[in-house]
């Protein structure tokens, strides 16, 4: 992983960053409305640790084998409307991540750019970074503009960059899952991984991608 770091450290001009569990520390949240879902689904309530070690895109899959059975259409979407709405219910408790805003501002002053990118609905994403005063800081903001065969970020960051016009090969995509390397590596761009959301630090490392410990140590893993 080391030599990944240092060849992160050539080229990278343009940082997309990952919302949840990455930029915002809101586990605490995400982990309740699960347990809400869990009681509503009738199952035991989990602990962050087993969710970590299980979750994973496309987000189907997962919750079925979390259940144990196959989900109808109905149930699905009966899921995520309880998610949503316990989780908006906590989301003004989710503060940035420890040094995101210093990290944020850091990277801008030094010339470079950044934009976001996450798989939250596009129209709660906007209003929210808008809210919290984060919007100069990014050359773009784009949340989940449509569902995907997969689940998977990949073609939301190809339309993410081409919208941009940047070169994959100068950007580095931090976030929180292993869908962000899937993403970042069928996408032609760089990844990090920050041991701070829904995945363990032993899962990022499995793919392979450097793994750091938080938003300003990824940072620093490509810093002059």
């Amino acid at each position: 992983m080391a030599h990944d770091a240092i060849a992160l450290r050539n080229g990278i001009t343009h940082i997309v960053w990952d919302w949840n569990g990455t930029l915002l520390d809101d586990n605490h949240a995400n982990l309740a409305a699960l347990n809400q879902v869990c009681a509503e689904f009738g199952r035991e309530p989990v602990e962050l640790e087993y969710w970590r070690s299980v979750f994973r895109r496309p987000l189907l899959a997962c919750y079925q084998e979390l259940f144990g059975r196959p989900l109808a259409d109905e149930e699905w979407e009966r899921l995520n409307r309880t998610y949503d709405r316990h989780y908006s219910s906590l989301l003004p408790s989710c503060r940035l991540a420890d040094g995101a805003l210093e990290v944020l501002a850091a990277w801008r002053q030094r010339g470079r750019t950044q934009s976001l990118l996450s798989m939250a609905s596009h129209r709660h994403l906007v209003p929210i970074i808008t809210e919290r005063g984060l919007t100069g800081h990014f050359t773009r903001v784009d949340g989940r503009r449509f569902d995907s065969v997969h689940d998977s970020k990949a073609e939301h960051l190809v339309d993410h960059l081409t919208a941009q016009d940047i070169d994959p090969a100068t950007v580095v995509l931090i976030g929180d899952i292993d869908d962000d390397a899937r993403a970042a590596r069928e996408a032609g761009a760089h990844a990090i991984l920050v041991a701070t959301g829904l995945m363990s630090r032993e899962r990022l490392e499995a793919t392979g991608h450097p793994v750091a410990g938080s938003a300003a140590e990824a940072v620093a893993m490509i810093a002059d």
